[in-house]
Parts: structure tokens; sequence; C-alpha cells
């Protein structure tokens, strides 16, 4: 049963994360990690943040185009498996 735009497990997209204030968000990108047939029953996909900040060591898994086996990412990057949306 689909549930309209099928995203699909390893795409990148720009999603908007609210403020922590609550007070607006900003566009952000996302990896997805929710699977494709979890995707295609579900409305929700699990998604986690992606900065390009890379002072930040704890709870990251890095990211450059060398890892990407199609398209490249404008500066290495990491995926902050701490900050999981759905």
């Amino acid at each position: 049963m689909g549930y309209g735009i099928m995203y699909k497990q390893g795409e990148f997209l720009l999603i908007p994360i609210p403020f922590s204030d609550l007070t607006s968000n900003k566009k952000r990108p996302v990896l997805v990690l929710s699977n494709d047939d979890y995707n295609d029953k579900t409305e929700d996909i699990i998604v986690a943040a992606i900065i390009s900040n890379l002072a930040t060591k704890e709870y990251v898994v890095m990211l450059s185009s060398d890892d990407l086996d199609e398209g490249t990412v404008k500066v290495d990057s990491s995926i902050r498996v701490d900050k999981i949306y759905t």
C-alpha cells in the first residue's frame, strides 16, 4: 500500500527541522534510514541528521563523496546517529 512519494533507504532529503524553541524551522539535510518495505507501508520515514561541522565527533559516521555510489556532497560531512527523526 503506497502513501504517495516513495523515499528509498540511503537517499538524501532536505526536510524542515524545528528550532529548539519551536518558533520556526530550517530545511536541513537528512539520510533515509528506514528500509523501502517500511517506507512503502507507512506514512512515516526514519531519517538521521547530516551536518558539515566536523568538530562534533561523538555519535557520528563520517561521510564524503567517496562513500557514495552516485552523486557528491559539497563538503565532507557527518551523519548524526543521535539525531533521529520520523
